[in-house]
């Protein structure tokens, strides 16, 4: 083996750690009230983040807005990643996660305990040496209250 290809194999390593650390960084913010200064520079300005539920969202500053307004409706999360596959190809990079959240949501004035399941279908980018979110695309497959069954209300990516 070249000292090229290795160097190739450890970069390669070394970025999943990295993604991998980015994204339970992004996890424990996310679980510690959504905080719109720390989750903003985990993301490229030109970033977007998007679901069905929670909705589309254009460039860091949207990011960061929206994450500043979730907090009021998810006031407990328990982001549980699970599942992950990483490919890299040098400054760029692609990712899928799976989701356990159990979670207290407000609704109608009242605290709602629910489980949610989904997944991310995520595109990263190296800037400086850094590993940073581009793309997060969050499909719920269940969300439900905590005393309600999932059974034929789950739904897949396509």
């Amino acid at each position: 083996m070249s000292s090229d290809d290795l160097a190739a194999r450890i970069d390669r390593l070394e970025s999943i750690e990295a993604i991998k650390k980015l994204k339970h960084i992004y996890m424990e913010h996310c679980d510690l009230g959504y905080p719109p200064a720390k989750l903003g520079p985990l993301f490229v300005d030109d970033a977007v983040w998007t679901n069905a539920l929670f909705g589309h969202h254009d460039g860091r500053k949207a990011i960061e807005t929206f994450f500043g307004g979730v907090s009021g409706q998810i006031v407990f999360a328990a982001h549980l990643a699970l599942n992950f596959i990483i490919d890299v190809d040098g400054d760029t990079a692609t990712g899928r996660w799976r989701i356990l959240m159990p979670c207290t949501m407000m609704e109608d004035g009242q605290k709602v305990a629910r489980w949610i399941l989904g997944d991310y279908d995520e595109e990263y980018v190296r800037r400086d040496g850094t590993w940073l979110f581009k793309k997060i695309d969050f499909v719920i497959n269940f969300n439900v209250p905590q005393d309600q069954s999932w059974a034929g209300q789950e739904q897949v990516r396509g």
